[in-house]
């Protein structure tokens, strides 16, 4: 039962991290502190690191935290907050690094309808190149129009 329970957690955090994600990209991101974002919202990218990767120890420190006063404290419910948080950094960097702005090329003919919606959506979002007037500021969760569209690309690609 215990297991459950943390597992259950570690899900729960997981899906509120993404929503936490998404108001931190459209109000803080997109907000006070565009400085640390501006540059990954440009077209030229003269370094392989941007200042808007600082922005992972918003994540990384709170999780690294909990994790070690949880297991301090006979893995206390927290250890597995700080797990869940753990395991969206890892899907935001499999997603969001590898998968849609493919800095390391792997994964970059696939023709999954998730994978098209995802890299649609973020194609939306960075239409947009100043700090104002952006859409589809989530990772995971994106709205339903992308489906639609990816899935008259999936369509036009297995017809070629």
């Amino acid at each position: 039962m215990e297991t459950l329970k943390n597992i259950l957690i570690i899900v729960l955090t997981f899906t509120i991290t993404e929503f936490s994600a998404w108001f931190n990209h459209k109000y803080i991101m997109h907000g006070f502190m565009w400085y640390f974002h501006a540059d990954h919202h440009k077209k030229d990218h003269s370094n392989w690191f941007e200042r808007n990767d600082l922005f992972f120890l918003i994540y990384a420190i709170p999780s690294w935290l909990c994790i070690m006063f949880g297991m301090i404290n006979n893995y206390a419910w927290y250890t597995w907050v700080g797990f869940g948080i753990a395991l969206y950094g890892l899907s935001y960097f499999f997603v969001h690094d590898i998968i849609i702005h493919q800095r390391f090329k792997i994964l970059t003919k696939s023709t999954n309808l998730y994978i098209l919606a995802l890299r649609r959506a973020h194609k939306m979002h960075h239409k947009r190149q100043g700090k104002h007037g952006g859409e589809s500021f989530g990772m995971l969760f994106i709205n339903f129009k992308y489906f639609v569209e990816a899935k008259k690309t999936q369509k036009g690609q297995n017809n070629a």
